[in-house]
């Protein structure tokens, strides 16, 4: 159940410095941001069917068709349901009717400012770190599930479908279901599956969401392993590592300029150094490298002149790529620990260092290693 008390102070606080009376969501992962509850019927809209409001009290406003459904199954009793005739307006008309002014919104309603969502979603909040857990464990668990049972012949498509079947079993929805076979993952960073064959090895990455909680992952299988890919992986490990104990460093603001939290782009420099240091400079720019991750599957990437601030307690998902590996999972960082979110404590680790670079503290990680049949 969502904390609407933390939703209302973080709100408040937003409305006054702005000088507003209201704001409005209804991009689905805000939706469920502040109410926990999902307003998605079809899944290629960029807005969901209602915007979910707070003026002081919070409020959801629907059409007639979905209004009863919201109340009975998606919504804290707190939340009050006002619908209107689907025929007679637009969602962001009716959002504009009933709102107090001046207002802002994550959709275009007219007259209304632009909320950015993302600053407002971090950090993340007691509740809202207990659901992640839950998520990163329901994850892992279905992931490990089906790459434990995986053969060189499997089409990456076949595989893609387990995965999705996995998950859904737990009501966790996929919106990132990659699977790279070997010669896949070799040539391509982000292997959307085919009816190639798996061969050699496997690499397979999640992005999972539910309650509008995204938390990413990727393990891998190696069946007659090229001789490389451990080097690769322990290689991409430590530049996970280090960018680990980069975010807490910048959150503490001990990274960076010293005047506050550091950026994102103070962690991506770390990223870059780590890089050069365990010998594949210059493979940070075939792939993003990840970032803060929450109600978005990142709520920022980092990138060299990203200024986004880095915050705890906090998702983090980096994802490092040396050519045909990867390692990825999704961290919680906060003052006091690092948790790896996504873990079932099934699937073999291997102690990683940070690498030595300026400003990162010494860390050492259990990250998840590949698993050679």
């Amino acid at each position: 159940m969502i904390d609407l008390s933390a939703r209302a102070d973080r709100l408040d606080d937003y409305l006054a410095a702005r000088g507003l009376e209201a704001v409005w969501f209804a991009r689905p992962n805000s939706f469920a941001w502040l109410t926990g509850g999902d307003n998605v019927v079809d899944a290629d809209a960029d807005v969901g069917v209602a915007a979910a409001g707070y003026d002081g009290a919070f409020r959801v406003v629907t059409d007639n068709i979905e209004a009863a459904r919201l109340a009975d199954e998606e919504l804290p009793d707190a939340v009050a349901v006002e619908s209107f005739p689907w025929y007679t307006r637009s969602l962001a008309d009716a959002v504009a009717e009933r709102s107090p002014s001046p207002a802002a919104a994550d959709f275009d309603v007219p007259g209304f400012e632009t909320v950015d969502a993302t600053r407002l979603r971090q950090p993340l909040t007691d509740g809202d770190v207990e659901r992640y857990r839950e998520l990163g464990r329901e994850a892992a668990a279905a992931l490990e599930t089906v790459c434990r049972n995986l053969e060189p012949e499997d089409p990456e498509y076949e595989v893609a479908a387990g995965i999705d079947i996995s998950l859904a079993s737990r009501d966790v929805n996929t919106p990132v279901v990659l699977v790279g076979g070997g010669e896949r993952a070799r040539s391509y960073r982000h292997f959307t599956p085919t009816d190639a064959p798996l061969g050699d090895y496997a690499l397979v990455s999640v992005t999972a969401e539910r309650g509008g909680l995204c938390a990413s992952l990727t393990r891998t299988v190696g069946f007659d392993a090229p001789d490389w890919l451990a080097e690769r992986h322990r290689a991409a490990a430590r530049v996970e590592a280090t960018a680990l104990a980069a975010t807490r460093a910048a959150a503490a603001g001990d990274l960076g300029d010293g005047d506050g939290p550091g950026t994102a782009g103070d962690v991506f420099e770390a990223i870059r150094a780590a890089y050069d240091a365990v010998g594949f400079d210059g493979e940070w720019e075939q792939h993003h490298q990840g970032g803060a991750a929450g109600y978005a599957g990142r709520e920022w990437i980092a990138t060299p002149d990203a200024t986004d601030p880095v915050v705890e307690p906090m998702g983090y998902a980096w994802n490092p790529t040396v050519q045909g590996a990867k390692s990825e999972d999704t961290h919680l960082v906060a003052a006091d620990r690092f948790e790896t979110l996504t873990k079932t404590g099934q699937w073999p680790t291997h102690e990683v260092d940070a690498v030595d670079v300026s400003g990162v503290p010494d860390a050492t990680f259990d990250l998840h290693a590949p698993v050679i049949r």
